[in-house]
């Protein structure tokens, strides 16, 4: 698809930016929903009749073969050959992630190791690593916050062993090597990847690289449904997990008076209770608007806004007689997705405070993001942070009271928080000009009583 032909594709799918008069930049909050998705699926809605798939009837066998259907076509899309890869819906990534982290056979022995740079809904699993008595291990990042690349991978444990990582980092846009899911798996471990930041914008084939786990999130692919998501999983590394847990359409048997059951064999056993049905219907329409615009011009779209709005910030720099914003991660389009995170500079270079640039940029129609994304680590490295000394600051500060500028505050103006920008399906050069010149406007601003850190 050409330029033209993305301009006709926003015209016809989401006209309602422009009518509305906004920038959304906020892809890797949430993709956009076209509106053909919206009409295919309430003309489905529309024409069938769905009832619980825990049944025989005939609404149930409708919804229990909707289900099926899409769980092939979610595995055509990522190119994962059905006989070697199963699909758990969940809820959402987050979802797909504690499902690994919850029933994944940690030990005394065991090995959890992740980047730094990870959204915190993988953080998370290093609880129930820890509640095992495992070793929870992070790897530090580089000034650009990437890994190294002579990173060390201790082998694994003993016990059965975890690395997780993300294929794009949520905060920075950088692209870890997908060529670490071998390297950990020759070590010893299982790989947990998170695409979730990813898939949107990139192909991803599990037939060319082979973790054991993937999770995503299908509303920051394309918008809708929110509420859906799904754990890709190798059938023999789905086998290996232990569920603490069963629920109503997870099992074969239960009885009370034993105090048995036996899970199902098949990806059900983890989901938990009737799932989405109504939503899951409409995932067929999302993935087919991806291959109607194709994965490769998609991220090839997307990357040459990215280098256009860098190069932009570059020039307006110049212009200026110096930086007008810090840009965390890289600088340029080397392994780097469409997520760009960066503050804002006065004009004495300090840094604005995010959320003030953040109010400023919706009263101007512009959808940005603020704060840390909930990335802690990738955080930490960007701004510097010596985390003892947050710590002690954050352990200071009463329960339910919490505000980042609190933080700031205790760390002598500090930056805790930063801006991010990102691209998708739906945006253009417009949406670049429109956020280099509010940006060129506010880093006018000169400095007088604020304080640095949000």
């Amino acid at each position: 698809m050409s330029a033209r032909d993305f301009a006709r594709l926003r015209h016809e799918e989401y006209g309602r930016l422009d009518a509305a008069g906004l920038a959304y930049l906020d892809y890797t909050g949430s993709g956009l929903y076209a509106d053909s998705q919206i009409r295919a699926h309430a003309d489905y809605l529309c024409e069938h009749v769905l009832g619980n798939p825990h049944s025989e009837s005939g609404p149930s066998a409708e919804a229990t073969e909707i289900i099926h259907r899409t769980r092939r076509d979610v595995l055509d899309f990522f190119e994962a050959d059905p006989d070697v890869w199963t699909v758990c819906f969940t809820h959402n990534a987050s979802a797909a992630a504690k499902l690994v982290g919850e029933a994944f056979p940690f030990g005394p022995r065991s090995r959890f190791v992740l980047p730094a740079d990870n959204h915190n809904s993988v953080n998370g699993i290093r609880e129930y690593a820890r509640a095992a008595g495992a070793e929870v291990d992070y790897l530090a990042l580089d000034d650009e916050l990437r890994l190294p690349a002579d990173v060390d991978l201790a082998p694994a444990g003993p016990d059965p062993s975890l690395f997780a990582f993300p294929a794009q980092s949520n905060f920075s846009g950088v692209q870890h090597p997908l060529a670490l899911i071998q390297t950990a798996r020759e070590a010893g471990y299982d790989v947990l990847l998170d695409a979730a930041a990813f898939v949107p914008t990139n192909r991803l084939s599990l037939g060319e690289v082979e973790p054991d786990f993937a999770c995503v999130s299908f509303y920051k692919m394309f918008g809708y449904p929110t509420g859906v998501g799904a754990l890709l999983a190798r059938r023999e590394s789905l086998g290996r997990l232990r569920r603490p847990w069963f629920s109503g359409g997870t099992v074969e048997w239960v009885t009370v008076g034993t105090g048995r059951r036996s899970l199902l064999p098949t990806a059900e056993a983890f989901e938990d209770g009737t799932p989405n049905f109504l939503d899951i219907a409409a995932v067929s329409a999302g993935l087919d608007l991806l291959r109607r615009v194709g994965m490769d011009r998609l991220h090839a779209h997307v990357a040459g806004l990215t280098t256009a709005l860098l190069d932009a910030l570059e020039r307006a720099g110049r212009t200026a007689g110096r930086p007008i914003v810090r840009v965390y991660g890289p600088t340029d389009r080397h392994d780097r997705g469409a997520t760009v995170a960066f503050n804002v500079l006065d004009a004495a270079g300090g840094v604005l405070p995010y959320e003030r640039v953040e109010r400023a940029a919706r009263a101007e129609g512009i959808a940005i993001r603020g704060g840390c994304f909930c990335n802690p680590g990738a955080s930490e490295a960007a701004f510097g942070v010596d985390p003892e000394r947050a710590l002690g600051c954050l352990e200071r500060v009463p329960k339910g009271a919490f505000h980042p500028r609190l933080l700031g505050d205790c760390l002598d103006g500090a930056p805790v928080g930063a801006l991010r920008s990102s691209f998708g399906i739906a945006s253009d050069r417009r949406d670049v000009d429109r956020l280099v010149s509010f940006l060129r406007s506010a880093a006018t601003e000169e400095p007088g009583e604020r304080r640095a850190a949000g």
